[in-house]
């Protein structure tokens, strides 16, 4: 094993060396790394040593029937040469017909065509890449040829057993390279069924708790199934004699019971494997760990599991083989322990404890990565490594011990560290680090090159680039030298570097503005400069109006035989042209002989049926698309028959018929349907949804929509989906009821098409990072057995990407350092394969808090609400995570203002600053108070330790608004006025001020003014007009001025027993109110004189209106009284009719009163004017229901 001779030495005679080391070397100070850009102009004249970029496996099987191809690629600069090692001793190539090399590459292969064994050539490689920068090591590569063994001949004899008792059937096969997987079957190849009373262990025996006698019924036979070689061989068959405690009668047999209905004799538990009450196990880190126990016993005794002092791991424990087997996935240190696993019937129980240890091959802690300095910079390898027992750490220099290498004056070995100090040209080598133990070992290659390159550029000389107006805007500035250049950048060639406010200038170079104005236009210069040099380029930046869809395409329903018209339209930058174009249902338009396009609207002229659909105009600049979206539906010409439109109205349409499903594909499936009745409104669409038994049983969902004239489609479909399907209808008036279900159809499955999203990379803790990602939809999945492979690795390095696979969907990497970089990938996979793996996203461990605080905290220009705020900045190394901001806390200490109580609430304010003397402005301060302050720095967790605390004391500042303003009238003519002090002063009150003027309209009258002292709160107004409005503004004083002014308006007065005593008789509303009230009156009155001439009618039937004389006779009063003779007596006085038709009648009426003649109507009826006794009820003529005649009313009124 590689590096087992390494030494080992204890942790004290490591810190010596430390504890002894002279002051300049703990001043030491390492440089970051050089991160050398993948620019092909870099990588053309770079000079680097070699890289191991793919390898074969440690432990390598290879197939006898195949060639032998064992794997060494490497990069570098100069092309690496290759050689190696068989066994540790020198590898000839050359002397080996079999054997070649391919160009350019260490991969060999190894031939047989013209004879030779593979097993001649099992042993241990390993391959050197060397150019004149060092030699790269890969690992040891233990090379074994597949064997597939035949199965010893053997003679087996029946095997008696009683029945009730265990059995069991020993496999025993072969030794393959690797071992071959064990199953049982009998002679015709049917497989052995298998429960919980007969079942296979682990070695591959075959264990019957109780034997029955139906298990003679067959042969046994051991199989082993070969992975490489695909072969089966299958053991002689064992042949069972079950010998029955009794023997079968006619009545005693029961078929439908185990023992056929006779009585077995029970017996407790025993365990058949494993033997005794405890036994121990051994497994490595990460590995699976499989527990078994199988017992004997009747009734079939049942297993469960325990861990003594805790419980299992419930997200990693498997139980298998009906509970006979646990099995715990990524065993880690925690998962040692005791496990009892207990068997029991009713007649009793029996434990097994199984004490398991875990240990663990090496694992990387801290992995040496490839470090690129410039000369005289210090750096430094890592190689951190854990396992158990511990690891022994051994250094190499370029495939050698590094106690054996030449002593240089750069660099030291301390430990598992290699330092190096002012490193020069020609300090390039490669450096191994071996990490062993005796369950394993880990080799890391790890270059250092030492490169002096001035600065260059390496982006497009003088780019253009056009933004839209207020988005955020990122100039980049691709460089590269060693050592690291500075990066500046300016404007239009004047003025300091642009950092800070607006701009921010990240590591990169990138220099991003966080909203693009047009101010902002100009030239940019990126200048990066080092003590080599200097490089510049060029951007120049225009800032563009944004694309405004103005007018919009509105929904339109047109009838059939129209015009439609869609209005576009667009304004836009005047210096960008833009395009714009229409779409129908999301694809291009056919602008036909009826279709007219303008520059802001689509015409379409007799519009039919097939121009129903979605239409979108498409805006479109150099920079920037915008879209807008209307429905255009054609409705039916109007009904000629108008009874008939009106009888039927459109309705939903009804739902379709008759689905069927043909032309099966592994996609796709072809759905046919017969439409229903469109119910006086033409469909418009079709929308099939589907519902699958597998995730989400019984849910509908949309699949997809279709136009109203498609009846058969190809529908679009998962993999591993049991499908069936269902249409709907769509017209103007809305959905039909969903059709019929389909038959169903089921999909086959598939390797994953998807990558999972959300892949981000974060820490919980300062030394891990949690790798969290969002799981796949499960009509994503395409088969069973979702999975998930991560990958990561840290970021700019070389090494090989750690990997892990999991059903879940977070990860935490443990043990990693604070707050690095780290590069991270995801596939998903099932049980039909993998899935496309994803982009590489950076993420980050976890970040801890800074170790420097902000220095030498100090303020100037104290205003009375604002202060200028400056400090030393820190080293942004020792923020450890991402540099967020200068977080600056502060709290009103006190008012100067004496008596004046003040809260403490403490405050904070950001500021995001890396240039070398920041500073800031604290605004919103509170005048003529007493601050404090002090300063942190902060990552996204965590704060750093405070700075130097500062006070400071505001100026005094103008006076808040008074508080609690009232207004009361005492009199018709005065108005009482009251307030109090302001809530914040500001500073020493010196009085108020009161300002009042009258209001007509728009126009204001002069301004008067009174002035009070501070102790006084309140004054009387008197007011020379009660009808004139007023406005106040009252302010307070403090030395500096006026403060804010409070404003009110007259009339607004809170005392009510005033209000009541306003002159109500000039009011508008009063003067109205009376004049609606007499005219009331004098409706009321007309009428009351209307009802009172109305006259009766006597009781005859079916009469008419009566005549009257052409002289009617009055009351003294001067009013008509015409009243029904209830004695039918005759009338005095009575009247001719008006038109002069007059009958003599036969009846005398000059008994009746004064005498004279009365006229009578063609009907009999007459009308008289006659007198009435002082007593007669003058209501009793008007109980006529008809309305009073006109002719009356003329007569009454004249």
């Amino acid at each position: 094993m590689l590096g087992q001779g390494g030494q080992s030495a204890l942790s004290l005679l490591l810190l010596l060396p430390l504890l002894l080391l002279p002051l300049p070397l703990l001043l030491w100070q390492e440089a970051a790394a050089i991160e050398v850009p993948q620019d092909p102009k870099i990588l053309q004249d770079l000079k680097q040593p070699p890289t191991i970029v793919r390898q074969s496996v440690k432990d390598y099987i290879v197939d006898p029937r195949d060639n032998i191809i064992i794997e060494c690629e490497a990069k570098g600069n100069p092309v690496p040469t290759f050689l190696w090692r068989r066994n540790g001793r020198f590898f000839n190539i050359g002397k080996d017909p079999r054997v070649t090399m391919r160009k350019r590459s260490g991969t060999l292969e190894i031939g047989f065509r013209s004879g030779g064994r593979p097993e001649d050539y099992e042993g241990e490689y390993q391959c050197f890449a060397t150019n004149e920068f060092g030699v790269a090591l890969s690992n040891k590569i233990l090379l074994r040829v597949s064997k597939a063994p035949l199965w010893p001949k053997e003679v087996l004899e029946p095997v008696s057993v009683s029945e009730g008792s265990s059995l069991v059937l020993p496999c025993n096969p072969p030794p393959g390279l690797p071992p071959p997987f064990t199953f049982w079957m009998n002679s015709a190849m049917s497989p052995i069924p298998q429960d919980k009373r007969v079942s296979m262990g682990l070695n591959g025996d075959l264990y019957f708790s109780n034997v029955l006698a139906k298990d003679a019924q067959t042969d046994y036979s051991c199989n082993a199934r070969f992975l490489f070689t695909h072969t089966i061989q299958q053991k002689n068959p064992f042949t069972l004699k079950v010998q029955a405690k009794e023997q079968y009668n006619d009545t005693s047999y029961n078929a439908s019971e185990p023992s056929g209905g006779r009585k077995l004799p029970e017996s407790t538990p025993t365990f058949l494997s494993p033997s005794g009450s405890e036994s121990s196990k051994m497994v490595l880190r990460d590995e699976e760990l499989l527990l078994e126990c199988i017992a004997a016993g009747l009734p079939t005794p049942t297993i469960k599991w325990f861990k003594k002092g805790g419980d299992l791991p419930a997200r990693k424990v498997k139980f298998e083989n009906y509970n006979k087997t646990l099995k715990i996935l990524n065993v880690s240190e925690e998962d040692a322990g005791e496990y009892i696993c207990m068997a029991n019937n009713h007649l009793g129980s029996i434990r097994h404890s199984i004490f398991v240890q875990v240990k663990a091959a090496p694992y990387w802690l801290d992995k040496p990565t490839n470090l690129v300095l410039a000369p005289e910079e210090n750096g430094r390898l890592v190689c951190r490594a854990n396992g158990n027992p511990k690891p022994s750490i051994q250094w190499l220099l370029n495939g050698q011990p590094i106690d054996s290498a030449p002593p240089s004056l750069s660099r030291r070995l301390l430990g598992d560290t290699i330092m190096f100090d002012s490193v020069q040209i020609g300090g390039s080598a490669v450096y191994q680090c071996n990490a062993s133990n005796q369950h394993g070992y880990l080799l890391a290659n790890a270059f250092v090159s030492i490169l002096d390159l001035p600065p260059r550029m390496l982006g497009p000389k003088n780019q253009l680039i056009k933004v839209i107006e207020n988005n955020r805007t990122f100039l980049d500035c691709p460089f590269f030298g060693s050592p690291l250049p500075e990066l500046r950048w300016f404007k239009n060639g004047q003025g300091s570097g642009l950092d800070g406010g607006q701009y921010r200038v990240y590591i990169n170079g990138t220099l991003a503005i966080r909203q693009a104005r047009p101010e902002d236009e100009g030239t940019y210069t990126c200048v990066a400069s080092s003590m080599l040099g200097t490089a510049e380029n060029q951007v120049r930046l225009e800032v563009k109006e944004p694309i405004r869809i103005v007018q919009a395409p509105q929904q339109q329903s047109p009838v059939r035989g129209a015009a439609a018209r869609l209005d576009c339209k667009v304004t836009s930058d005047a210096t960008m042209p833009v395009t714009v174009t229409w779409m129908k249902d999301d694809k291009p338009l056919y602008m036909g002989w009826r279709m007219r396009k303008d520059d802001d609207s689509l015409t379409i002229s007799n519009v039919n049926e097939g121009d129903q659909g979605t239409y979108t105009c498409t805006v479109q600049s150099e920079i920037e698309q915008k879209s807008a979206s209307a429905r255009l539906t054609v409705l039916e010409e109007a009904s000629l028959n108008p009874s008939v439109s009106s009888a039927l109205p459109p309705d939903r349409p009804a739902p379709p018929m008759e689905l069927d499903l043909s032309d099966p594909a592994a996609r796709s499936v072809r759905l046919t349907w017969i439409p229903g009745s469109d119910r006086g409104s033409p469909i418009t669409q079709f929308l099939v949804q589907f519902e699958e038994d597998r995730w989400e049983a019984n849910r509908w969902q949309n699949l997809s929509t279709y136009p109203g004239d498609l009846n058969s489609v190809i529908l679009q479909l998962v993999p591993f989906v049991n499908y069936q399907f269902r249409v709907i209808a769509i017209n103007a008036v809305g959905q039909s009821e969903p059709s019929g279900a389909s038959p169903r159809y089921k999909t086959s499955g598939t390797v994953p098409d998807a990558i999972p999203r959300g892949l981000r990379g974060s820490g919980s803790k300062s030394d891990n990072m949690e790798i969290s990602w969002e799981p796949l939809l499960d009509l994503e999945r395409n088969g069973p057995n979702l999975h998930y492979s991560v990958w990561w690795r840290r970021v700019a390095t070389e090494e090989n990407w750690s990997h892990v696979t999991t059903a879940g969907f977070r990860h935490v990497v443990e043990n990693t350092e604070t707050y690095v970089p780290y590069e991270i990938k995801i596939q998903a996979r099932n049980d039909f394969g993998t899935g496309p793996v994803s982009n590489v996203v950076v993420g980050h461990s976890g970040e801890d808090k800074p170790t420097d605080a902000p220095t030498d905290l100090r303020v100037s220009k104290v205003h009375s609400s604002s202060v200028v705020v400056h400090w030393k900045p820190v080293d942004l190394n020792s923020v450890r995570g991402e540099f967020k901001e200068y977080r600056l806390h502060y709290w009103r200490e006190s008012s100067l203002v004496p008596g004046l109580v003040v809260s403490d609430d403490r405050s904070a304010k950001g500021f995001y600053s890396t240039v070398p003397e920041p500073t800031g402005v604290l605004s919103g301060l509170v005048p003529y108070s007493k601050y404090k302050m002090f300063m942190v720095v902060a990552n996204n967790h965590f704060e750093s330790p405070p700075s130097n605390a500062v006070e400071f004391t505001t100026k005094e500042g103008v006076p808040d608004v008074p508080s609690l303003f009232t207004l009361n009238r005492r009199s018709l003519d005065t108005i009482h006025l009251a307030w109090d002090k302001p809530s914040e002063p500001n500073g020493i009150l010196i009085g108020y001020q009161l300002k009042y003027y009258s209001l007509n309209g728009s126009r204001t009258g002069r301004p008067k003014l009174e002035t009070f002292y501070p102790n006084v709160t309140e004054f009387n107004l008197w007011l020379p007009s009660r009808s004139t409005r007023y406005k106040l503004e009252l302010s307070a004083l403090t030395r500096v001025g006026s403060g804010e002014v409070l404003v009110e308006e007259l009339p607004h007065f809170t005392n009510e027993a005033y209000i009541d005593q306003v002159d109500i008789a000039t009011q508008g509303w009063f003067i109205g109110l009376m004049c609606a009230i007499a005219l009331i009156i004098l409706i009321l009155l007309i009428v009351c004189f209307i009802k009172r001439s109305r006259g009766g009618k006597y009781p005859v039937r079916d009469k008419k209106d009566l005549p009257l004389d052409p002289v009617d006779q009055k009351d003294q009063d001067g009013s008509f009284d015409y009243h029904s003779d209830e004695d039918n007596k005759p009338l005095q006085g009575s009247q001719t009719s008006l038109d002069a038709n007059v009958k003599e009648s036969d009846d005398s009426l000059v008994d009746y009163g004064e005498g004279g003649d009365g006229q009578f109507n063609e009907d009999g009826s007459f009308i008289g004017q006659y007198t009435v006794k002082k007593d007669k009820d003058e209501t009793e003529g008007n109980e006529s229901s008809e309305a009073t005649s006109p002719v009356n009313a003329i007569y009454s009124l004249a």
